[in-house]
């Protein structure tokens, strides 16, 4: 009730006419609703054409099929027989001779706005915060839904077919890598780590998406992400964040693990032996999607406005790629 009205309401029951009915009067100016003008949560920031880099899914055959001897069984010397009636290939230890694993792949759509940095107070082991310098990587990740089956084939021939996927989770891990070389041409080995900074992902919501949440690596991995369709975008929006980077850096990649469930192992038969507990001396690694980057300034004052995405002509050895090629999907 707006104040004129309450005030006129007031100045009827100071009448001697009116004073018993004062009591009902002011409970029901005390239950109702109070008119408030409420500010309307700011609209997600509409994107200018070409800032954001997208890249596509990367759905390969190859990736729904390895080929593995079963090592548990092929090094265990009490298993290995000569057979009299049938083909050594049909024992045991034959049939785990280079065995076919199949598995069904997805792949999330990876998009980008381009690498940048900001000044925030991050909290340190002693209580305080310190100054530091950010450097951040604001992504969205889209479910399309596609995935790759093996079927197999009247013939018994397996090949990979597209199927339709449901809900998954991105399970992120991003490492900024260096690739800068010596003069004797060896690699500087410099790695860091995403690291959750919740004082940076405030700071860096602010700057570059208001009004649409952005998640850190452990936030964006507790998120369903449903599968988009041609109308409603459902992708998630997420930042990678690294402290104490190297500002003598000119060649780095970003390394984005967790778009694909795709992987390959190999086997060190040296490393196992009969009674060992299975999968000893097995390694498995990852499809990764690559990010190349450069930066042509120096250590002093850097700035964002230095990051290039791609690879500049005459370095393509340095990333593993083509002139021209400014990402790639690796194992790793």
């Amino acid at each position: 009730m707006h104040r004129t009205a309450t005030t006129s309401v007031i100045s009827l029951l100071r009448r001697p006419a009116w004073r018993q009915l004062a009591p009902l009067v002011i409970g029901l100016i005390a239950c109702s609703p109070v008119v408030r003008s409420v500010a309307a949560p700011p609209a997600p920031r509409q994107l200018a054409p070409g800032v954001l880099t997208t890249i596509e899914p990367s759905l390969e055959p190859d990736d729904t099929v390895s080929t593995h001897d079963i090592m548990e069984i092929r090094a265990n010397p009490a298993l290995q027989w000569n057979p009299d009636f049938f083909a050594a290939t049909e024992t045991l230890v034959g049939m785990a001779d280079k065995v076919k694993f199949r598995r069904e792949i997805y792949c999330l759509e990876f998009s980008f706005k381009p690498l940048r940095m900001i000044e925030v107070d991050v909290p340190v082991a002693s209580g305080g915060t310190e100054r530091k310098l950010v450097w951040y990587l604001v992504y969205s990740v889209r479910n399309t839904g596609q995935t790759l089956k093996p079927v197999e084939g009247p013939d018994g021939v397996y090949s990979a077919q597209p199927a339709k996927g449901g809900p998954v989770r991105f399970l992120p891990q991003f490492v900024l890598e260096s690739q800068d070389r010596q003069a004797d041409g060896k690699r500087i080995i410099k790695s860091y780590l995403d690291r959750v900074i919740p004082a940076a992902v405030a700071a860096i919501s602010q700057r570059e998406k208001p009004g649409r949440m952005l998640f850190n690596s452990v936030e964006i991995a507790e998120q369903p992400i449903p599968v988009s369709d041609g109308r409603i975008d459902r992708g998630v929006w997420g930042v990678a964040t690294w402290v104490d980077v190297d500002p003598r850096i000119d060649f780095f990649s970003v390394l984005v693990g967790g778009l694909t469930n795709a992987y390959q192992w190999t086997d060190n038969a040296a490393a196992y032996h009969p009674g060992d507990s299975p999968g000893r001396g097995r390694r498995f690694t990852h499809k990764m999607l690559q990010l190349n980057f450069w930066r042509p300034g120096d250590e002093l004052q850097p700035n964002e406005r230095e990051f290039r995405y791609g690879v500049p002509l005459g370095n393509s050895d340095l990333y593993g790629v083509a002139d021209g090629v400014a990402h790639r999907w690796v194992y790793r």
